[in-house]
């Protein structure tokens, strides 16, 4: 018997790693002859570094960047492959909402400029091909700090630098390129859609969960449309509507922009990368999981991802999750066989956190005793 464990990780919980060890050692209790294939998963999101590391053997290089606020210094780095001189740059680790406290976030204040000296230093060692991840930014400053530290000017009317924060955006009137192009290819990975302008924008959809109120998305967005104007009227490029183009607080369009970026589908690209497909066409369970799982676990998520990469397999799919929001005939009716809350109903937040570990490999082992004890 095979299986293949492809869970994300559960957050503020335990790491894709984690969840995907925990799961296994707990199977082998029951079926110890079972072959294994662990492939600790992520979408583009935080965890997404770690992950590729472990799966491509990558290696990680320490450097220390600004944080989302300009004050701020911040330990991250980027994943180095050797073998084919690329980098893996997880904005998060540089410019993320978790490297803030509740009460600093402020997206009129933080910016993408750790981002750029992660990108800036992983060239520097070498890369000529990036992959950007764009999950949990604590921004909405349309990429124009990580652009500043590559190179680009952003000008006001009198034609002194203006600050790369979200709140300055409508103070730029002129974009002026660097001297020489990058000779880099990117790719941005996420999963997001939303535009960059617009009622379903980077502001009003984004902004709230970065910490800005009211007035700010107000602001927020009026600064958006006004540089993506610029845009088009100074660079001949239009960004209003791209799909993806508010990903991260606009970073998305600024990738395309400052960058040549192509914007690449998150989970896709991780499956791609793992030889998830490879992996799962011989295997008679693969399972998968992540802290949530709901509709939309369905679309873009890690869920969705491996469910496509097991179309037209015999592979059978269970999803093991901290809450579950799907019936079970939803999830029968996606094509999962089992689903498996691990939680036990009614337990508080904070001790589901602290034993998530203890939990995991119990429903674990109840799972493998009812799916595995006589296949």
């Amino acid at each position: 018997m095979k299986l293949v464990i492809a869970a994300d990780s559960f957050k503020d919980c335990l790491s894709a790693e984690a969840v995907c060890r925990t799961i296994g050692d707990a199977i082998r209790t029951v079926r110890p002859d079972a072959r294994i294939v662990l492939m600790p998963m992520a979408d583009g999101g935080e965890g997404t570094a770690k992950a590729m590391m472990a799966a491509k053997d990558g290696v990680w290089i320490d450097r220390e960047v600004t944080g989302p606020l300009s004050d701020m210094k911040v330990k991250a780095g980027f994943v180095w492959f050797a073998d084919t001189r690329s980098a893996l740059v997880e904005m998060a680790t540089a410019s993320g909402l978790e490297l803030l406290k509740p009460h600093q976030r402020n997206p009129m204040l933080t910016s993408t400029l750790g981002t750029g000296q992660l990108i800036h230093a992983a060239v520097d060692y070498g890369a000529r091909h990036i992959l950007l991840t764009a999950g949990g930014s604590a921004t909405v400053d349309l990429g124009i700090g990580m652009a500043t530290v590559l190179g680009w000017r952003f000008l006001d009317a009198a034609g002194r630098p203006v600050v790369p924060a979200g709140g300055q955006l409508i103070r730029i009137a002129r974009i002026v390129a660097p001297d020489r192009p990058w000779d880099l290819r990117v790719e941005l990975l996420s999963d997001v859609t939303n535009p960059l302008v617009g009622p379903n924008g980077a502001a009003p959809v984004f902004g709230p969960q970065k910490g800005a109120s009211p007035d700010q998305v107000a602001e927020l967005a009026d600064g958006l449309r006004h540089v993506a104007d610029l845009m088009e009227r100074q660079l001949g490029v239009r960004v209003h509507e791209m799909p993806g183009g508010g990903c991260a607080g606009g970073l998305g369009a600024a990738a395309v922009v400052f960058l040549k970026a192509r914007i690449v589908s998150g989970i896709q690209t991780i499956i791609r990368e793992f030889g998830l497909q490879e992996a799962v066409r011989d295997a008679d369970w693969v399972i998968t999981g992540e802290g949530s799982f709901d509709s939309q676990s369905l679309h873009g998520k890690v869920v969705s991802g491996i469910l496509e990469a097991c179309r037209g397999s015999r592979a059978k799919i269970a999803v093991f999750a901290g809450r579950v929001g799907l019936t079970p005939d939803q999830a029968r009716g996606a094509g999962i066989e089992s689903v498996v809350a691990v939680t036990p109903a009614g337990t508080p937040l904070e001790t589901a956190l602290a034993q998530g570990r203890q939990f995991m490999a119990a429903a674990a082992r109840e799972w493998a005793m009812q799916h595995l004890s006589e296949e």
